[in-house]
């Protein structure tokens, strides 16, 4: 399992999977993202994006992890926690000294040292980026903020992550029968039967 940029043959997956989580897709752009990828069987497994937020005049930019997604056969096995990591050590990269997340769940990211910022302490950009968020998630939505240097991993996500593999799909446990699809057996005619 490892941490890549997003291509751009990643896109369509990206939409499709950001619409089956239920999360939001403003301002997207593929190459903003990274996703988290079985090394055996290729399959991706989750995602996540930073989106640079600009200062009005004389104000620093801010950057926001945002969109972070893990597909449910995947959960509970480190790959959001990578995601989380590969996109924190991008925003130090690129010269930001605290990274900001609006989520609804923050306790998930409390873990690896994210704070709760109050509403009016958010830079103006991110306050309005809360107000959007809130009305697309409904309430509940906080701020939190990480200086870039303090993240921490715990080391359950480090094993699990080592070791993923997506869980076993359901066993269907329907069967089909004829009369489902409104088909009389007794009565019917089979393939290429025209009743002539």
């Amino acid at each position: 399992m490892y941490v890549r940029d997003a291509k751009n043959r990643d896109e369509a997956w990206l939409l499709d999977a950001i619409e089956r989580l239920g999360l939001d897709d403003v301002a997207f752009r593929s190459r903003d993202y990274v996703i988290a990828v079985d090394q055996e069987s290729g399959d991706r497994a989750g995602f996540g994006r930073l989106r640079l937020h600009r200062g009005d005049e004389g104000e620093e930019n801010r950057i926001e992890l945002t969109g972070i997604g893990v597909l449910p056969e995947w959960r509970g096995r480190g790959v959001g926690a990578h995601v989380v990591e590969r996109l924190v050590d991008t925003a130090a990269a690129d010269g930001f000294d605290a990274v900001y997340v609006l989520t609804d769940q923050p306790d998930y990211l409390t873990q690896f040292g994210f704070d709760e910022v109050d509403t009016d302490e958010l830079p103006p950009a991110l306050s309005d980026r809360l107000d959007e968020k809130r009305e697309f998630l409904g309430g509940g939505v906080v701020g939190l903020r990480l200086p870039v240097d303090e993240f921490e991993m715990p080391d359950r996500f480090r094993e699990a992550f080592k070791k993923a593999e997506p869980a076993a799909a359901a066993e269907d446990e329907t069967t089909e029968s004829a009369e489902d699809f409104g088909i009389d057996p007794e009565s019917a005619t089979y393939k290429y039967d025209t009743g002539r």
